[in-house]
């Protein structure tokens, strides 16, 4: 058991019985009452993010999560298919269990895919990926009064921000957490 005081961003605990993953938290001591912890956490089995405070003290059992290397291999139709670099065993995922991170998979990817009693619950990207832009417009000289941007579309289909000086062709690193243009590689 562990207790609102050892709160870690990454930490998977157990409450109402499904397993949620800190994304973040803050200890909160309000002019009047007790002290709260306030977080912010994803659902693992769901996928959805909430927003639940707790008293602090509160105790939480952790679920011990095992995170297994993995390289992604294809996508066939609605599921991907991964493999274990050491028994070369393949696994078939949904695309419902990747989430937003799908966005940014490519193929031949190293990822972390994080298990809990045998049972899959998602996957961990690495927190940068270089991906090629096969379509964006060209940017204009006269228009930079300001640091514009403008949409790109990376070869893995998702649609980013990028600076009006990158153009189609150009490999660009995205930060996968969170879907932003970090420069051109």
């Amino acid at each position: 058991m562990i207790s609102t005081k050892d709160f870690r961003n990454g930490m998977a605990i157990i409450v109402d019985g499904q397993i949620h993953l800190i994304l973040w938290f803050q200890h909160h001591k309000p002019g009047k009452g007790g002290a709260v912890m306030r977080t912010k956490l994803k659902n693992l089995t769901t996928g959805s993010i909430i927003d639940r405070t707790f008293r602090a003290g509160t105790k939480f059992e952790e679920a011990h999560l095992i995170k297994k290397k993995m390289e992604y291999l294809y996508r066939e139709g609605g599921s991907l298919v991964f493999m274990d670099d050491e028994t070369y065993e393949q696994v078939t995922l949904g695309t419902s269990q990747i989430g937003e991170g799908i966005r940014f998979l490519k193929e031949n990817t190293k990822v972390e895919l994080l298990t809990y009693k045998g049972k899959i619950l998602g996957m961990e990207l690495p927190i940068t990926v270089s991906l090629k832009v096969i379509h964006t417009e060209p940017g204009l000289r006269g228009d930079r009064a300001t640091s514009g941007t403008k949409p790109a579309t990376l070869k893995t289909g998702a649609i980013i921000q990028v600076p009006l000086f990158v153009n189609t062709g150009d490999v660009v690193k995205v930060d996968t957490r969170t879907g932003e243009y970090l420069e051109r590689a």
